[in-house]
C-alpha cells in the first residue's frame, strides 16, 4: 500500500497530546502511529477508517458516516481529521502541535467561508471605510486603531440585511485564510499577530505575495492529487476551460474553499454552496453567459448563465455529457485541449506557531 497519512517527530508528549483530541472527537481505533527509522512517526487510518474513502474520494464520508459537519464542529474536526490522516502525499508536520494547530485553521477556513458573503466584482475599490483605507501604492490598509480581525469580518461577513462588499472570488479567498491565520495567532502565537496588525496597517499583502508567504500547495500537474481528495479547509481552483469565456475578467477560473460534506463555498450567494456537478455545469456555461457590449468588450450575463444551469440540470442526458466534459483535470496553463475544470492541486496555510513559522520572516523580507 502506498504510505499515506502525516508525520511528525516521535515524541511521547506529542502522541498524548494527539491522542487526547482522538478521543475527544471518539476517533480511538481510527488512528494508527507507525514509527520511523529517523525518529519520526507516520499518523495514518486504520484499514477500517480507510475503507470510507475508496480511492481517496473524501466527498461522501460526512454523509456516509452520518456527521452533521456545517453545524457541529465536532463533526467537522473528525472529517478534517480523518482526510487529513489519509493525505495521499504524506505531510511532515514539526511537532503535533503544529499538527493541532491545523486542524483549528482548517476549522476557521471552513466557518468562515461558510460565512462569508460578497458581490462579485474585479474593479470595484470598496470596504467599510470605518476600518479600511486604499491607495494604488498600498492596497486595503486598516485605519489607524483599527483590530485586524474585526476589520475582515466586517469587510466580508455582512449579517442579514448588511452591506455587500465587492471583491473577487482571490481576494476573497485571501481574506477567508488571512482571518482564519490571524484567529488562530491571536490565541497562540501573539508576535504573529502583532506582525499580521502592523503589516495590514502600512501595506496589504495580495496576490503572488500572498501565496509565497502565507500557502502551501499539495500536489502537482505532472503528479495530480486524486480528483475527489479534499480536506475542509483546502484553498481550490476550478479552471475555465474555454477561450472565449476565459478572456472575460475573473472568469479564468473559480477561487473556493472545501467546506466538507461534499460542498465548496459560494462567497456570492453563501446558503447555496455548490458540490462538484454545480461548479462543473456553472463553468462550463460561463462561455453561453459572455456577451460583448456596445464597445465590443466581453462581459459576463450571470443571470444568463444561471439561465442555462437550470435547463441544463432538467435535462439528465445534456446534464451528464457536460459533467463528462468538464469532470476531468485541467490542461497546464495556457493549454486549451481535452481538459476539464478540475485542479490537481488543493492549498492550504503555512505552520504558524513558533518556532516553526516563517511567516514574520517572510513579511519582513517582502520588498514593495
Amino acid at each position: 500500500m502506498t504510505e499515506t497519512g502525516v508525520c511528525i517527530p516521535s515524541s511521547e508528549r506529542g502522541l498524548r497530546l494527539l491522542q487526547a483530541e482522538w478521543s475527544r472527537l471518539g476517533m480511538t481505533g481510527w488512528v494508527e502511529v507507525i514509527p520511523a527509522q529517523d525518529d519520526t512517526a507516520r499518523l495514518a487510518l486504520t484499514a477500517v477508517a480507510r475503507a470510507w474513502m475508496p480511492d481517496f474520494d473524501t466527498l461522501e464520508i460526512a454523509r456516509n458516516r452520518g456527521w452533521d459537519v456545517h453545524a457541529d464542529d465536532n463533526d467537522l474536526e473528525r472529517e478534517i481529521w480523518l482526510t487529513l490522516l489519509h493525505s495521499p502525499v504524506p505531510v511532515m508536520f514539526p511537532s503535533a502541535a503544529e499538527l493541532v494547530s491545523s486542524v483549528r485553521i482548517r476549522r476557521n477556513i471552513t466557518r468562515n467561508a461558510a460565512r462569508t458573503m460578497l458581490n462579485f466584482n474585479t474593479t470595484a475599490v470598496e470596504r467599510p471605510e470605518d476600518c479600511w483605507t486604499y491607495s494604488e501604492d498600498t492596497g486595503f490598509i486598516l485605519q489607524p486603531g483599527c483590530d485586524l480581525i474585526e476589520s475582515l469580518i466586517k469587510a466580508s461577513q455582512p449579517p442579514p440585511g448588511g452591506v455587500v462588499y465587492s471583491f473577487s472570488c482571490y481576494r476573497a479567498s485571501e481574506y477567508v485564510v488571512l482571518l482564519s491565520i490571524a484567529q488562530e495567532a491571536r490565541e497562540r502565537h501573539p508576535a504573529l499577530y502583532a506582525r499580521l496588525q502592523k503589516q495590514w496597517h502600512t501595506h496589504a499583502v495580495a496576490s503572488r505575495r500572498f501565496h509565497d508567504v502565507f500557502m502551501e500547495e499539495l500536489g502537482t500537474v505532472e503528479q495530480p492529487l486524486p480528483m475527489h481528495y479534499y480536506v475542509p479547509g483546502d484553498r481550490v481552483w476550478f479552471r475555465n476551460p474555454d477561450t472565449l469565456s476565459d478572456e472575460v475578467e475573473g472568469f479564468e477560473g473559480s477561487w473556493v474553499v472545501y467546506l466538507g460534506g461534499g460542498l465548496f463555498a459560494n462567497f456570492w450567494k453563501r446558503d447555496r454552496p455548490f458540490d462538484v456537478l454545480g461548479k462543473c455545469l456553472e463553468i462550463y456555461h460561463w462561455r453561453h453567459g459572455t456577451v460583448r457590449d456596445d464597445k465590443g468588450e466581453l462581459h459576463m450575463d450571470e443571470g444568463l448563465v444561471e439561465r442555462f444551469v437550470a435547463e441544463t440540470r432538467a435535462d439528465p442526458k445534456a446534464c451528464a455529457e457536460i459533467f463528462e466534459r468538464m469532470h476531468r483535470m485541467r490542461d497546464p496553463l495556457d493549454v486549451y485541449a481535452d481538459g476539464g475544470c478540475m485542479d490537481a492541486t488543493r492549498e492550504y496555510p503555512k505552520f504558524i506557531l513558533p518556532p516553526h513559522s516563517t511567516i514574520i520572516q517572510d513579511l519582513d523580507t517582502l520588498e514593495w
